[in-house]
């Protein structure tokens, strides 16, 4: 095919989920691999000499040794609107929702200022090398428009959904249980499986969700099984005892989504810091979702996620920045802090189990994962190219290096955009990305 490429150098390969197998079983650098795109997917995955002598009229673009060939990043929990407030300081939740995050959501009633925001919010990410992101957008319909339109003139994979909210929030920022259902009906309708567009049905959280819009997005959700749905969980202990002081009749948190239809195979649950044993039984029972966010968890000072406990239960887990609560836009920042909590609760992770949190475990997360989040024939061809010595500090310690997983680990814990020589969404080189092919 004339539009076959080549993309040749060490190639991160997935055979299982290093969280419950070990990882050297299910993890490996093909140092002489090579990823053919053709269109928009991959068409194999294999040595660099099979692919050259089958493919010999594709083009090729070669990387060295010191670099990394992967799946595009999967940031499976964030906040677009909240991109302008990133890293401010010093509030808990409640506190930090009230001062920034309420008011520069309201902002995004202008039209313009969401659109605006949801392009800075993809050119960001991208350029960390991040290909696909689930997002809450605000209440105001065109806020989920334009992140949708956005990510559509990108071809980029991207999951969003209407913030739904109805008490213990500004005016500005309030619908209703009636007008939350037809909202998210309607966008629905519009975007969901359009392009590379998925829905998901998005109450922000219990607290500011009355149980009649509870109940209300829990029968949309029944309607349109096939959608996701995606809220925060047990993020902050001092939020678990607002939601009981709201819900005495409930048995745990889990308990009040579960109670109106929002607990499912489908549903992506943000957080979950701070789980009760009940809650952890049902969510492996029902096969939800959780979502680490360990640079927003520090930030605010919510706690220390247990990944291998979760794991072990077999509860699908995803990684994410949490912009804005998060404080950078990079998975490989993310990836770091989620080492360092691993360290803090005794159980530190491998980079070949953070490497599969921010791709492939975060697109299983997201009932994706048969199309993104792992370089393998057949996939969606969205790819990101590491420079494993991006920076003179980083350099110097691959120097040192024993092999290319104690290199690659340099970059995930000193990595930042730099790192990201090159990305691929949907087989398409994106022309803002810094090739540093040879």
């Amino acid at each position: 095919m004339t539009d076959a490429t080549l993309i040749i150098g060490p190639v991160l390969r997935f055979a299982g989920d290093p969280l419950v197998t070990p990882w050297e079983d299910a993890v490996w650098i093909d140092t002489e691999g090579a990823v053919l795109v053709q269109g928009d997917r991959i068409g194999a995955v294999g040595t660099s000499a099979a692919l050259i002598k089958a493919h010999p009229k594709a083009s090729q673009v070669r990387y060295g040794q010191d670099h990394l060939i992967c799946p595009g990043f999967v940031d499976a929990h964030v906040h677009y609107p909240q991109t302008a407030i990133i890293a401010s300081w010093g509030k808990r939740l409640i506190d930090w929702l009230n001062t920034y995050t309420f008011p520069e959501e309201m902002r995004l009633a202008d039209p313009a200022y969401a659109g605006a925001i949801a392009a800075r919010y993809l050119d960001l990410t991208l350029a960390h090398g991040t290909t696909t992101v689930a997002s809450y957008c605000t209440i105001h319909p065109h806020s989920v428009d334009a992140l949708f339109e956005e990510a559509h003139a990108r071809n980029q994979r991207i999951v969003a959904g209407k913030t739904c909210m109805d008490r213990n929030a500004p005016d500005g920022l309030c619908d209703a249980a009636q007008s939350a259902y037809d909202d998210s009906k309607a966008l629905i309708d519009r975007w969901h499986g359009t392009g590379r567009a998925t829905y998901a049905i998005t109450p922000r959280f219990t607290p500011t969700s009355s149980p009649e819009q509870l109940a209300a997005l829990g029968a949309l959700w029944a309607e349109r099984p096939d959608c996701l749905m995606q809220t925060h969980l047990s993020e902050q202990t001092d939020e678990i005892a607002w939601v009981r002081a709201l819900h005495p009749e409930a048995r745990d948190y889990l308990d009040t989504y579960e109670a109106h239809g929002l607990l499912s195979a489908r549903g992506i649950y943000g957080h979950a810091i701070h789980l009760e044993p009940r809650e952890i039984d049902r969510l492996a029972e029902t096969g939800a979702a959780l979502v680490h966010c360990p640079t927003s968890n520090t930030f605010i000072g919510s706690g220390l996620f247990d990944t291998a406990g979760l794991a072990a239960r077999g509860i699908r887990l995803g990684l994410a920045t949490d912009t804005g609560g998060g404080s950078s836009f990079s998975m490989l920042r993310t990836m770091a802090a989620a080492y360092e909590i691993g360290q803090l609760r005794g159980t530190p992770l491998h980079a070949a189990q953070l490497m599969w949190l921010a791709t492939a475990g975060s697109a299983h997360s997201l009932h994706l994962g048969d199309k993104i989040g792992t370089l393998a024939e057949g996939f969606e061809a969205d790819i990101c190219v590491l420079n494993l010595a991006s920076t003179p500090a980083i350099a110097q310690r691959v120097a040192q290096a024993s092999d290319l997983w104690e290199a690659a680990f340099a970059t995930l814990m000193m990595g930042d955009d730099r790192a990201v020589a090159d990305v691929w969404v949907a087989g398409v080189l994106q022309p803002a990305a810094r090739s540093s092919a040879i």
